[in-house]
């Protein structure tokens, strides 16, 4: 086996050309992958034949193609792993968010936009008209929640939901910005906007 050269290791004539030599040696690595020292015996059959057609090459004896380089500066592939995949949001939250056309979100803002008109522009902020536009608001993402998938329960929570946040984060936001002289609302007028702003969100976006 020492005594053969390097075109005889890998079983190729003199004057293959440099395709059919990297062909042969491609073939050969896939049939003996599992061996070591085949496979060492058949990298460095290839590396000698490369050095001497550059040599050749260097002497204007041969052409050899351009993609040829030295052995020593071949760089082995590595494998690269496989990217971490993204955190992906959990099956109930999944379930729960829609992707609302231009209209599904256009037309409940429409309403919670008049809504929060009469709450802004009634004198005084009266109690029982600002009731009366939560109550409206209410049923406006009632219906809206319920159209989607009708499950008229779940829309009647999520909307209820709604509201209770928006009130109570109403009511504790509108104790620290009130004071502010540039902002002339009541707490029960501020905290119907903001009820209302959430119930817009939740029909628009929840489902």
């Amino acid at each position: 086996m020492s005594d053969q050269s390097p075109y005889e290791k890998l079983g190729v004539s003199e004057d293959a050309s440099f395709d059919e030599i990297q062909d042969v040696r491609n073939r050969l690595l896939e049939q003996h992958g599992g061996d070591g020292i085949v496979r060492d015996v058949i990298e460095a059959a290839y590396d000698a034949i490369l050095m001497e057609r550059l040599r050749m090459r260097q002497e204007g004896k041969i052409k050899v193609p351009e993609r040829i380089r030295f052995p020593e500066m071949r760089i082995p592939s590595s494998t690269q792993p496989d990217p971490t995949p993204g955190r992906q949001s959990p099956a109930w939250l999944q379930r729960s968010l829609d992707q609302p056309t231009f209209m599904d979100i256009l037309l409940p803002g429409a309403w919670y936009l008049g809504l929060s008109a009469i709450s802004l522009l009634y004198p005084g902020g009266s109690g029982q008209v600002l009731q009366l536009t939560l109550v409206a608001g209410l049923g406006i993402g009632i219906y809206f929640l319920n159209r989607k998938e009708r499950r008229f329960g779940r829309a009647v929570l999520f909307t209820l939901v709604s509201l209770i946040v928006g009130l109570i984060a109403g009511g504790l936001i509108a104790g620290w910005i009130l004071p502010l002289p540039l902002i002339n609302l009541t707490g029960d007028q501020f905290s119907t906007l903001l009820t209302f702003i959430l119930m817009w969100l939740v029909s628009s976006f929840l489902r």
